[in-house]
């Protein structure tokens, strides 16, 4: 190993070799027919380089080299296809230009906040966030894996706004409801379910008639459906039980009587299958003149119509299936919850002689 002269040609042969870390194998490399001492050096140099390059090649992978196996084995996780879909989809498109030839070793702390900047920097926060996530997931799978000894992911903080979701009062749910019954609207019955029942889109497609007890009034939900997943258990992966608001019942069992044997509680739009149902839902908002709302906001005018008929917020949340009281509390701020009553200590307060004011008219000159 090193830098010998051949005596039958006058010329240098230059090797290097070191051993494979964990296999222990040699891994070598040599050039010969080297002219000039000067340029065997230099050649030495290169070998160097070259081995250890081909010795990491084996022992640490490059980054998009490392993403599918990561994927790999996300799929052997149980996770649902959605989620990894997701995660997949974000990875390669913000990570794969920039890091997808680096080792997933030389990858900093810096480097992340770098990409963060240069590829999210105008993202809403919540993107951020889940950007974020999805780097630490790929690099603590490489912790487990022991390739990596510590994981460069930085614990950033995200102020995600708060933000409250447009939402019908009742006096619109009412009008939407009339107009599309009047007009003999095929989404009727949907718009009727998810505004009574505050039910998922997803649970709502996946509702059948053996879940449906029309004499105690009551839904059992323990079903829902999307399109990367299929049928499968619900969000929160709990069941739960909604009650049937007596409005409703005309219209289930309207529907059961013009099932003809379905089993599904809803009638099957070619609309619905392809998820265009907040589209169709929009489109009636607007002649109709009324708020621009997602089909999910259904659920939150839901939420935020029981709450303030003052229905307890622990028994929206059993039923709506939430879990986060910090989602529960938007819902209340937006139907004014959080503040009733609050300047009823004021009611009795003396004006301290400050009198209203009075309106004067003036005769025309």
């Amino acid at each position: 190993m090193g830098i010998k002269k051949d005596p039958k040609t006058d010329l240098y042969i230059v090797s290097y070799a070191k051993r494979h870390p964990i296999t222990r194998k040699p891994v070598g490399l040599k050039r010969i027919n080297v002219k000039t001492l000067a340029e065997a050096k230099r050649i030495q140099a290169e070998l160097i380089v070259s081995v250890n390059d081909k010795i990491k090649e084996k022992v640490m992978p490059t980054w998009g080299t490392f993403l599918t196996q990561y994927f790999e084995s996300m799929k052997l996780s149980g996770l649902m296809n959605s989620t990894i879909y997701n995660r997949e989809k974000v990875l390669r498109c913000h990570t794969l230009p920039t890091w997808g030839e680096k080792y997933i070793d030389e990858i900093t702390t810096e480097e992340i906040h770098k990409l963060l900047n240069a590829r999210l920097g105008n993202n809403a926060e919540a993107h951020k966030k889940f950007f974020i996530k999805c780097v630490r997931g790929v690099f603590q799978y490489a912790l487990e894996q022991g390739i990596l000894v510590r994981n460069p992911t930085p614990l950033l903080k995200f102020k995600i706004a708060d933000k409250i979701h447009a939402v019908l009062n009742e006096e619109q749910i009412v009008l939407l409801l009339r107009k599309a019954q009047e007009l003999n609207w095929p989404w009727y019955p949907h718009y009727a379910v998810a505004l009574f029942t505050g039910m998922r889109n997803g649970e709502i497609y996946a509702l059948t008639w053996d879940k449906v007890n029309l004499d105690k009034r009551q839904i059992l939900v323990n079903v829902a459906w999307n399109s990367k997943n299929g049928y499968k258990s619900t969000k929160s992966g709990d069941d739960r039980i909604i009650e049937i608001p007596t409005p409703l019942l005309p219209t289930l069992r309207q529907l059961r009587l013009q099932s003809d044997g379905s089993d599904f509680v809803l009638p099957r739009l070619n609309k619905w299958d392809k998820g265009d149902q907040a589209r169709e839902l929009r489109f009636l908002l607007a002649s109709l003149g009324l708020p621009q709302i997602r089909f999910h906001d259904l659920r939150a005018s839901w939420a935020t119509l029981l709450l303030s008929k003052g229905v307890a917020p622990s028994k929206v949340m059993a039923m709506g299936g939430w879990k986060d009281m910090d989602t529960m509390m938007i819902y209340m701020r937006k139907a004014g919850i959080d503040i009733k009553n609050s300047t009823s200590v004021l009611d009795n307060m003396e004006t301290h002689g400050v009198t209203t004011g009075k309106v004067v008219k003036f005769k025309p000159v």
